[in-house]
C-alpha cells in the first residue's frame, strides 16, 4: 500500500470505527461520532469518507445479518486494517510533537 495521509474527518471516521469495532457500520458511526464533536454531520459525507477510505486501504467491510427491524436490509460493518493503525499511530505522533513544540510562555498554555 503506498502511504497516505488522512483528511481531519476521514481521521474522525477511522477512530470512531475503532471505537465502535463490531458496531461500526453507517448509522451508529454517525450517532457515535456526532456524540463525540456535538455537532451534525450528513450520513452522504460518512459514507463517502468510509468509501474513500476503503479505497485506501484502511478500512475493510462485509455485510452483517439482515433484521427484521431494518427491514431484511443487510448492514455493512466496516473494520480498520493494519494500515489503518499505522496510519493513525504515525498520525497522533506527528500530533503530539507539534503540541509539544508549542512554546508554553508565548501562548500562555499548558500541556500535558
Amino acid at each position: 500500500m503506498k502511504k497516505s495521509r488522512l483528511g481531519e474527518f476521514e481521521e474522525l471516521v477511522l477512530l470512531t470505527v475503532l471505537v465502535l469495532r463490531e458496531d461500526a457500520y453507517g448509522t451508529e458511526i454517525k450517532r457515535e461520532l456526532e456524540s463525540r464533536i456535538q455537532q451534525k454531520v450528513s450520513v452522504g459525507s460518512i459514507q463517502s469518507a468510509l468509501k474513500r477510505m476503503e479505497e485506501k486501504g484502511f478500512l475493510t467491510s462485509e455485510f452483517g445479518e439482515a433484521t427484521s427491524k431494518r427491514g431484511g436490509k443487510r448492514k455493512r460493518i466496516y473494520s480498520a486494517t493494519t494500515g489503518a493503525h499505522t496510519v493513525l499511530a504515525e498520525m497522533k505522533e506527528i500530533r503530539t510533537g507539534l503540541w509539544k513544540a508549542i512554546p508554553n510562555l508565548k501562548l500562555g498554555l499548558q500541556f500535558a
